[in-house]
Formats: C-alpha cells, sequence, structure tokens
C-alpha cells in the first residue's frame, strides 16, 4: 500500500513538475519573441520621421535665403557702366554705381563699385567706395574707403574707415573726416585770431 501511494504521488507531482515547466517555458518563449520584435517596431519610424524632418527644414530655409538674397538684389536704382563705354556728366538719384569703362563725373551716392577695368575721374561723396580700377579726384567716403589690391586713388581723399590691401596706392591729400573736421576748427579760429591781429594794428594806426 505504501509503495502504490507513493507511486501514486510520485506521478502526480512528476505531472506538476511538467505543467510548470511547460508554463514557464511557454512564458519564456513569448518573453523573449516579444522582447526581439519591440526594437523593429520602434527603429523603422522613428529614424524615417526623423530623416525627413531634417529634410523640410534644409528645404525651408534654401527658400528664405534664396529669397532674401533677391530682396537685397532689388534694392536702390543701380548703374552700371560696362566696358568700353565711356560716360560724362552729373550722376543724381543713383544708390549704387558700379564702373567697368571710364566716367568723368560729379555725383552724391551711397556705394561707388570700381571693377580692375574701370576709371572714374571727378567729384564724389559716398557712403562705401571699393576701388580695383582707378580713382583720381576728389573722393569723400562718409563710411569706409576700401582700396584693393589692384586699386589706385589719388587726390583729395576724405574717409571714416580706410582699408587698403596690399598692393594697392593711395597717393594725394589724404585724411579722415574727423582730423578734416578738427583742422577746419583749428584754420577758423587762427583766422578769427589774425582778424583781431589786424583790427588792432588799424585801431593803434
Amino acid at each position: 500500500m505504501l509503495n502504490s501511494k507513493d507511486g501514486f504521488f510520485g506521478k502526480r507531482d512528476e505531472k506538476v513538475r511538467k505543467d510548470v515547466g511547460n508554463v514557464y517555458g511557454m512564458a519564456s518563449s513569448s518573453s523573449s519573441t516579444s522582447t526581439s520584435s519591440t526594437p523593429a517596431m520602434t527603429t523603422t519610424p522613428t529614424s524615417s520621421s526623423s530623416a525627413s524632418s531634417t529634410a523640410a527644414s534644409d528645404a525651408a530655409k534654401a527658400r528664405t535665403d534664396s529669397t532674401a538674397a533677391r530682396a537685397d538684389e532689388g534694392k536702390g536704382n543701380k548703374l552700371i557702366v560696362g566696358p568700353d563705354i565711356k560716360l560724362k556728366g552729373e550722376i543724381n538719384d543713383c544708390d549704387t554705381i558700379i564702373v567697368e569703362g571710364r566716367i568723368e563725373a560729379t555725383t552724391d551716392s551711397r556705394v561707388l563699385q570700381i571693377s580692375e577695368s574701370g576709371s572714374f575721374t571727378g567729384t564724389v561723396g559716398i557712403d562705401v567706395a571699393e576701388i580695383r580700377g582707378r580713382f583720381q579726384g576728389e573722393l569723400t567716403a562718409r563710411q569706409k574707403l576700401v582700396i584693393y589690391a589692384t586699386g589706385s586713388v589719388s587726390g583729395k581723399i576724405r574717409y571714416g574707415k580706410i582699408v587698403i590691401e596690399e598692393g594697392g596706392e593711395l597717393n594725394g591729400d589724404v585724411s579722415s573726416l574727423a582730423a578734416a573736421k578738427s583742422d577746419s576748427k583749428g584754420d577758423y579760429w587762427q583766422e578769427q585770431e589774425k582778424a583781431k591781429a589786424a583790427g588792432g594794428k588799424a585801431a593803434s594806426a
């Protein structure tokens, strides 16, 4: 009886162990399958979405830069004197003057650009002058005068700021606007002193 009972409970314990093992085996297999499939479901859409977002951002930036460039090109009135063209006279109502030929004129404008083949002779009041060719005359650059390596400037020159590349030439009566104003004030007071002295001599005589 004891042996038969032990055999009965032994078989029952073995069955229980098998059932428990099957349950744990199924759980382990299910967990493994879920773990391996999860990255495949999450990684692919995230990468695609990020690439799409970056491409859209780059395209939008390119369109914005292009629009801004076209807007800058369209600002103000522009005069271009091409190669082999000669122009004489007075230039009015022009924001930018680009010289590739020859000009003999008087003007007051915003920007003067003289190319390597260009030359300008005359009197100019300008905000910014960029000289790659030749200028001769009276030039007042209220903000900045830039003389490049191929540029040559001579005459009465006044400037707010000046930049000269190696090889650029500058000759004549040259001074900054600040120094010119200071000198003009000094000349004024010298003239006043001379006038007073002349008046005193006349009174004593």
